[in-house]
């Protein structure tokens, strides 16, 4: 590798915002779910336009709680995206029901309605589309059939904060959406994530449960469900609430690399940029291309990171991975869109602080390794 610094695959923006905010905290003395969270929810259910927003631990605690408090149980069945980080569907399979995976289309990476219209049977209670990195899905097709087999919808959004389908934020769309606060997110607490709601029966559910399923009546807890310690601190939140004050900011630079990575890469054979679909809205917490079926996008990623350049894949099509072969006797290219994908998306660097020589440097790599890398060729 040459002497040119290593360029990472994302570098949060901390400041002395989020310093000051913490301190705030600390000197308080209160450090637990308190105050400092109740502005965080405040501010993101604004955002997301929603009643509700309940702070967690992460997107995984979210989920996991909002399919606790919709009821999933053994039994049944919960439809998810196959393209996607294995939590989405741990947190089904946690509940002791059953996983149905659905393709997704690989030119936007989020769930393929004709496919999940295929898979819903009589056990069927949730459908969980992915908002892939930070493109909402196509969610009028999702939310139509939800309507017809009287399903509920839970978005998982942990990459999609202040991403829109046709200007609706998405977390609004459906039953609840769930966000990440993850530092590969636009905006982190390090740890952290979000429901969001408008029904108040299920905020009702998620608030007794998210902290040991207690009730205070007076001077102590009434206990009323087996709940889970799934809250977030006041100091993390504090870092959320001084990343929100730079959430547009954040968006509105990635949206400019974004923009000039598509300029840059037009016509470079072997790739595919991502793709601007009818209802756009994209946020860009990553920016993933498609690979040419003929490159090795493995050792395509070894190539740049000899060159200094931090890549990776997009993520993972979860029928082909060993727990769900094993268990629901899926087989590798089951769902094709999705497998597709996962062996040929290549995800590269994104974050504000990028400069323009920056995506010089990983576009001339790029293109060096695609035409001139031994072993890149399958």
């Amino acid at each position: 590798m040459s002497d040119l610094a290593h360029i990472r695959l994302v570098v949060p923006e901390i400041d002395e915002d989020e310093l000051r905010e913490v301190q705030a905290v600390l000197a308080s003395g209160y450090l637990t779910q308190g105050p400092k969270v109740a502005e965080f929810e405040r501010l993101v259910a604004e955002r997301v336009g929603t009643r509700y927003a309940f702070a967690t631990t992460s997107a995984t605690t979210a989920l996991h709680l909002a399919l606790v408090a919709m009821g999933i149980s053994a039994g049944d069945e919960v439809l998810v995206a196959d393209f996607t980080f294995p939590a989405t569907a741990n947190v089904v399979v946690q509940q002791g029901a059953t996983p149905v995976l659905v393709d997704v289309d690989s030119s936007t990476f989020t769930m393929d309605p004709k496919d999940l219209e295929g898979k819903i049977t009589t056990r069927s209670r949730v459908l969980i589309p992915v908002h892939a990195f930070g493109l909402s899905a196509d969610m009028d097709p999702i939310l139509e059939i939800a309507r017809a087999h009287g399903l509920r919808v839970l978005e998982d959004a942990a990459c999609a904060i202040a991403a829109t389908y046709y200007d609706r934020p998405v977390g609004s769309l459906g039953t609840a959406g769930c966000f990440s606060f993850h530092p590969r997110k636009a905006i982190t607490t390090g740890e952290g994530g979000m429901i969001t709601t408008d029904d108040d029966a299920l905020a009702e559910r998620i608030a007794l449960l998210r902290s040991h399923g207690g009730v205070r009546t007076g001077n102590r807890f009434r206990f009323e469900a087996a709940g889970f310690n799934y809250r977030l601190s006041d100091i993390l939140a504090a870092v959320g609430v001084a990343q929100l004050r730079k959430l547009d900011r954040i968006l509105e630079r990635k949206r400019e690399l974004a923009a000039e990575y598509t300029r840059r890469l037009h016509g470079l054979e072997g790739v595919a940029t991502p793709v601007d679909p009818a209802w756009h809205g994209h946020v860009y917490q990553s920016y993933v291309l498609m690979i040419d079926e003929a490159i090795n996008r493995d050792r395509l990623i070894g190539a740049m990171r000899e060159r200094g350049i931090e890549t990776t894949l997009g993520t993972y099509a979860l029928h082909a991975e060993p727990f769900f072969t094993r268990t629901y006797g899926y087989r590798p290219g089951d769902l094709p869109g999705s497998y597709a994908s996962y062996r040929r998306s290549l995800t590269l660097p994104l974050y504000p602080s990028m400069t323009d020589a920056d995506i010089d440097r990983i576009v001339d790599s790029l293109s060096c390794a695609l035409a001139s890398s031994p072993g890149t060729t399958r």
